[in-house]
């Protein structure tokens, strides 16, 4: 056990512990409803980015597709990236890298192991998200302006012009929908709301205290 926490604090596994941490600080946020895990960080307001900024997001976007990434929110991608790759640091960090003879050529092997590390993670979670692709089908045709009007159960911790998520019921299932509200307003966890606006464009509902 100390030889694995020695190795999990250690370069470079100590990189992606770091990374861990993040991830599962974020997890937590997300379990506590305090953020929207499936609001993947890369849905901004066209308007008013710079053709620069949305270069380098069709870029980004390009390489999801690319490496098999696509299909599931970009926190779920990321987060099994960091895993992957804090694992096999780890392994590498315990019985590859003791075998190198000096400080310096351990310094290099290190850094071998951090580059190679997230690069394998790639493949490992491309393979994983396969079969996850299917819980986060959005169905399109209930998950449209025929919502407007009824009333919601707020789910999110918080609801404002970027963050929010609600329950509807329809036709006797529950729907998991994105929305939106102006703030400052009262909603919160379990808040009763209406949906009165459809943004198509971004695919969202706007909702008010009922």
């Amino acid at each position: 056990m100390g030889h694995f926490l020695d190795t999990s604090v250690s370069y470079p596994t100590a990189v992606w512990t770091a990374l861990l941490g993040i991830v599962i600080v974020y997890w937590l946020l997300a379990i506590a409803g305090l953020v929207d895990f499936e609001h993947s960080g890369l849905d901004f307001d066209i308007e008013v980015q710079a053709d620069a900024e949305l270069e380098n997001i069709s870029t980004l976007a390009s390489y999801v597709v690319a490496f098999g990434l696509s299909g599931v929110p970009f926190s779920v991608a990321i987060s099994l990236i960091v895993l992957y790759a804090w694992v096999l640091s780890c392994l590498a960090g315990m019985w590859l890298l003791p075998l190198v003879p000096t400080a310096l050529l351990g310094l290099l092997a290190g850094s071998v192991v951090l580059l190679a590390s997230g690069a394998l993670a790639l493949p490992l979670t491309a393979r994983t998200i396969r079969p996850l692709r299917r819980l986060f089908v959005t169905h399109a045709a209930i998950s449209n302006a025929a919502l407007v009007g009824l009333a919601c159960k707020v789910l999110t911790g918080r609801v404002d012009q970027r963050v929010g998520r609600a329950e509807v019921s329809r036709r006797g299932a529950s729907l998991n929908i994105r929305v939106w509200a102006d703030t400052p307003n009262g909603l919160t966890k379990g808040s009763a709301a209406r949906i009165v606006e459809y943004d198509g464009e971004r695919q969202r509902y706007l909702i008010v205290p009922d």
